[in-house]
């Protein structure tokens, strides 16, 4: 008989008393796992309960925290071998994708890294649910297979991506059930009220964030992502309750830089759980619905990243409460949800343990072709430099994203303007940027940075256009050579605050061109600085300035005295932007800073309707801007609450897109009208114009040639009319437009259009567009024949989209009405659409 040494056996008797102590979910919360909504509290309770019993084999991290303070965390799950050299691993697997810059050759066989995030949309709750029995099952000590499975895989959960959103919805569910929950989809518990849990504190949806990285959640787990990058991710989600599980493999169209070793472990998976599906006598679909094309969801980014990334569907959301009857008469509960996540995930956990080997090496090879031959038509990107800081804004993308970029050398170069479509010579200087296509995230940039997608199948699930240097506006140049001679670097750049004259200036100068004009403006406007705007473009101090400059003169602002010198310094150093003070009021070329062609402007009262029939995403991208971008403060007020008394303590009033009652009740209709006819600033965005169409403000839609009334009556035996059933979402493709870009061309003589050129890139998402104002509006942006960019646009609505206004301003008695037929927010990732908003607040009708 073998003796154990003294030391190796007080070692497993400690082992053994901490995996004794591991409880599991039903005996640590109190309650049946299933029987009620777990708060986000007990949730990192549980998992620290488990990594507290269970060290050997899990470690607990939190890596940062929400908007509302709560925490969020990853566990980390392997055998006791593995947990031993985790960083190893970590590092291991980052020389697999040459991420690393020692010179170690990575080890082939090393486990692999499969990554299980949960909730991402709060009011899809099971899958939190399902993540604390998944954790439980891999440290049982009774479950032999799972120990089998971490021999050959470090597991990585984040049990709860969006906290903030999930304890919304389970706090309000909570507070309305009943002791046994109502399974009758027609009461209060199944319908959750505005603006529902689905998302974050600021109501942005953070499957649609993982590339733009706009909100803390998204930003905070992408570090973590980027120092791990697993094999295999999937991403956990709820659709409404009458469909059954989806999972792998996904439909078409897949992006063309996806690997047919990517698509096939797709199928892989999707058979395993068809497996314990069909043993169950569960039902799934697979290929249909949800596409791997859109770069910035839980299943896509990690594709672009090298992974296995996946989307995995429960029939449920918060129209199912805790148990529900669906259209076949069954009662789908909260148990049966997490329970097919549960399964999908310890049959993902499986399928990766018996491929790790494959699965690693297909990720190494996937990176050293991305070096050597990376996708794409380019080898190299020329990325001019803006005045506006938005080229540091791209470079932060940049560095979130690990893509590797250089600062331009003063050289000649030739390339295809992304703008013009045409091949032209670019000289570059210091400030301009370089992106080589040979490194480690080539298909990511492709992905990010094409001119036009191509889709093997129009029939898509969000937006088919994205372009980076049409998001930020800035020039860009495709070239088919590499550039050589630079040095990469991750270094932001910081634009020179140019000061003359200091404390003997008469006037500030402060060009309007970005979103950083509007935080030195939102700063100086709540000091109290009085503020001037130039009209004309005019020169001073052997300076030219555009349309739009800033100008604070000492004489307006007196009261300040000598302190406001330190306030125009400080809001710039703040706003990373330059200033130019001069010592006369007498400019060189154009009008005098006394001119009426200068004008003064005062800080808005600024309203923003929010409640129901308001769009939560589109009210939460104006929250957020208004929040965290600009920080100036901003008055939410219900849409259904809103009166003559409420509109007397506003300058501007916000309707982001949504429905309003309130446009169809003539007494507030005309109330609102009479608001603006005295001097107030309406702004409607998306359908809130339509609406205002329709309420007979004076802009109407454009109608397309198939609108109009000359049809004859021999059309009615047209057999094109006769369609099949099978065909319905074919047929309607058509008539649909996804998401694509187009040109707008501007007129920037106008305060809504300052700061830009003639032209502007916006994303359009429907059919809309509306007629040319002949009298009593200005046209500011408009589209013309051919002007779309990129994406898919339906044949039917080709014709249409042309020669009609999106962006106009109607003057109304003392004041103004903006229309905003697109989102200039889309997202907060649409960077350059954020000063044409900003100009429809603080600058129409000042």
């Amino acid at each position: 008989m073998t003796k154990v040494p003294a030391c190796v056996a007080l070692f497993l008797i400690i082992s053994g008393l901490a995996f004794a102590q591991v409880k599991s979910p039903d005996q640590f919360l109190g309650y049946k796992l299933g029987s009620r909504f777990t708060p986000h509290f007990n949730i990192v309770n549980y998992c620290r309960q488990v990594a507290e019993a269970a060290p050997e084999m899990v470690k607990l991290e939190q890596y940062g925290t929400t908007n509302e303070g709560r925490p969020l965390l990853l566990i980390y799950v392997t055998s006791p071998g593995n947990l031993a050299r985790l960083e190893d691993i970590r590092q291991n697997n980052l020389r697999l994708a040459g991420m690393t810059s020692d010179k170690m050759a990575p080890d082939e066989k090393g486990p692999a890294i499969v990554w299980l995030s949960y909730n991402v949309h709060g009011n899809e709750t099971s899958s939190s649910e399902a993540a604390l029995l998944t954790l439980y099952e891999l440290v049982n000590p009774a479950n032999t297979k799972t120990k089998e499975w971490l021999q050959h895989t470090v597991v990585i959960i984040d049990p709860c991506i969006n906290p903030d959103g999930r304890d919304r919805y389970v706090n309000w569910f909570n507070s309305v059930v009943g002791v046994t929950p109502n399974p009758q989809s027609f009461t209060r518990e199944h319908a959750e009220p505005w603006p529902g849990g689905r998302s974050n504190h600021y109501y942005f949806d953070l499957n649609r964030d993982w590339a733009w990285q706009t909100q803390v959640e998204t930003q905070q787990r992408i570090v973590k992502y980027n120092m791990w990058l697993p094999q295999v991710h999937v991403d956990y989600h709820e659709q409404l309750y009458n469909n059954p599980y989806y999972f792998a493999p996904a439909a078409e169209p897949y992006h063309e830089v996806i690997t047919p070793w990517q698509r096939e472990f797709q199928t892989i998976i999707g058979k395993s759980n068809a497996h314990y599906f069909d043993q169950n006598g569960w039902l799934f679909f697979t290929k249909e619905r949800f596409d791997l094309f859109y770069p910035s969801y839980g299943d896509t980014y990690p594709l672009y990243r090298g992974g296995i990334g996946m989307t995995f569907e429960q029939g449920g959301h918060s129209r199912a409460g805790a148990a529900v009857i669906n259209r076949d008469g069954d009662t789908l509960t909260l148990w049966d949800r997490l329970y097919h996540h549960f399964t999908t995930g310890m049959s993902t956990i499986e399928v990766s343990a018996q491929n790790a080997t494959k699965l690693v090496q297909e990720f190494k090879k996937y990176y050293d072709k991305a070096r050597t031959t990376p996708p794409g038509e380019f080898k190299a990107y020329i990325i001019k430099a803006d005045e506006g800081c938005k080229i540091v804004r791209l470079q932060q993308l940049l560095n979130r994203n690990n893509i590797e970029w250089c600062k331009a050398v003063n050289a000649s170069y030739t390339g295809i303007n992304y703008f013009t479509g045409k091949s032209g010579t670019v000289k570059t200087d210091s400030l301009d940027i370089v992106i080589n296509a040979n490194q480690p995230n080539a298909n990511l940039l492709k992905v990010l940075f094409e001119r036009n997608s191509h889709l093997s199948d129009s029939v898509t699930y969000d937006i088919t256009a994205w372009s980076v240097p049409f998001v930020y506006g800035l020039t860009t140049y495709g070239l088919i050579t590499y550039v050589t001679g630079v040095r990469k670097t991750t270094d932001l750049d910081k634009p020179k605050i140019k000061a003359l004259n200091g404390e003997n200036s008469v006037a500030w100068l402060i060009r309007w061109n970005g979103l950083n004009s509007v935080q030195f403006l939102s700063a100086i406007l709540q000091k109290k600085v009085k503020v001037r705007y130039a009209e004309q473009p005019f020169k001073a101090g052997n300076e030219d300035f555009d349309k739009g400059t800033l100008i604070i003169t000492r004489t307006s602002n007196q009261s300040l005295g000598a302190s406001l010198s330190g306030i125009i310094s400080a809001a710039a150093q703040k706003a990373s932007i330059g200033y130019i003070a001069v010592s006369s009021s007498f400019v060189d070329k154009g009008f005098d800073f006394g001119s009426e062609k200068v004008h003064g402007m005062h800080a808005p009262k600024i309203g923003l309707l929010a409640g129901e029939g308001v769009s939560s995403l589109s009210m939460g991208e104006v929250w957020h801007f208004f929040d965290t971008q600009i920080n100036y403060p901003i008055n939410i007020i219900w849409a259904n609450d809103l009166s003559k008394n409420i509109l007397r303590e506003l300058d501007v009033l916000i309707l982001p897109d949504g429905n309003y009652r309130f446009l169809a009740d003539r007494m507030l209709n005309d109330a609102l009208k009479d608001w603006v006819s005295n001097g107030g600033r309406l702004v409607a965005i998306e359908s809130a114009v339509g609406q205002l169409a329709a309420a007979d403000w004076g802009i109407k839609m454009k109608k397309g040639d198939d609108d109009k009334s000359d049809k004859t009556d021999d059309k009615k035996d047209d057999y094109s009319m006769l369609r099949r059933y099978e065909n319905r979402e074919r047929d309607f493709i058509p008539g649909f437009n996804p998401g694509s870009i187009y040109k707008v061309e501007l007129d920037n003589s106008h305060p809504l259009a300052f700061g830009y050129d003639d032209a502007y890139y916006t994303l359009k998402q429907d059919n809309t567009i509306y007629e040319f104002f002949k009298d009593m509006g200005w046209n500011v942006g408009v589209v013309r024949k051919d002007n779309q960019v990129a994406g898919f646009v339906g044949s039917k609505l080709k014709d249409k989209l042309k020669d009609g206004l999106l962006f106009g301003v109607q003057e109304m008695g003392q004041g103004n009405v903006i229309y905003l037929a697109d989102d200039p927010l889309f997202r907060s990732f649409w960077e350059n659409g954020k000063l044409l908003f900003s100009n429809a607040v603080f600058m129409v009708g000042q």
